[in-house]
């Protein structure tokens, strides 16, 4: 059985593959993809595994972008920190979640679940199933709405009401109304960034993650940079990187 992982965390995914050598043995471990980039380059040149051991939460993204960007035809066991009500569901089906850290006795028992249902060709609507999985396993994580601070007060404030966040020593939430409000709780836009639905947010560079109604008109200079012009925040302005062009552009249209 052919296998491949994906995973951000080098310890993580080092462990997982001592554990697939100690209780199955019978698997040949083909590579180990440490970032969404290297993920789709690989799914893309390379003949489709067995299996797929996948983190949800990658450094450059979330694990679900890959199927935006490759097509891959194999089974997945997904390897999340998050024990959300939805996962219980999840459970019940031909592709299973190792909830973090991972338990050697969960992996063994993953691992005869595939074995049952996709080495006897059990499963013939693979594709199909695992797009509505997928949805359903990462669905309950955004949020609705953060805290910000107002005055001497918190107040809850909805994401649509927020253009842009963006990292200014602290983390301010910019709203469409050209107000700005100190994010409570959060010190990273990494934070944020995974708790938003990504057809509505962008990150569009270090410091900032944008809203797509927020965006008025682009350009792009010489170097392929793009130079973003946003509505109702006429004294911000906002550069995306030549390399995370063609996904804004992807994103935005």
């Amino acid at each position: 059985m052919k296998v491949v992982i994906v995973e951000d965390e080098k310890l993580i995914a080092t462990d997982l593959k001592n554990q697939l050598a100690r209780c199955c043995p019978d698997v040949e471990l083909l590579t180990i993809l440490h970032s969404l980039k290297t993920a789709v380059e690989w799914f893309n040149n390379n003949p489709m595994p067995d299996l797929v051991f996948m983190d949800i939460q990658l450094s450059d993204g979330t694990s679900f972008e890959i199927f935006e960007k490759t097509d891959v035809q194999c089974p997945i066991i997904f390897t999340t920190a998050y024990n959300e009500y939805a996962l219980k569901a999840f459970k019940v089906n031909s592709v299973d979640y190792l909830l973090k850290p991972i338990e050697e006795e969960d992996l063994k028992n993953a691992v005869e679940k595939y074995r049952k249902i996709y080495e006897n060709d059990a499963n013939p609507q693979l594709a199909q199933q695992l797009e509505g999985l997928v949805q359903q396993l990462y669905k309950p994580k955004y949020k609705e709405r953060f805290t910000v601070h107002y005055k001497n007060t918190l107040m809850p404030l909805a994401i649509d009401e927020i253009a842009l966040f963006m990292r200014d020593e602290l983390i301010y939430a910019h709203t469409f109304e050209g107000k700005r409000y100190i994010v409570n709780h959060y010190e990273a836009l990494e934070e944020i960034e995974k708790l938003l639905p990504p057809e509505k947010f962008f990150r569009s560079n270090r410091q900032s993650i944008l809203h797509i109604n927020a965006v008025d008109n682009y350009r792009s200079d010489y170097t392929g940079k793009l130079h973003l012009h946003l509505k109702h925040l006429p004294d911000i302005q906002i550069d995306i990187s030549r390399e995370k062009a063609p996904l804004f552009k992807k994103w935005v249209e």
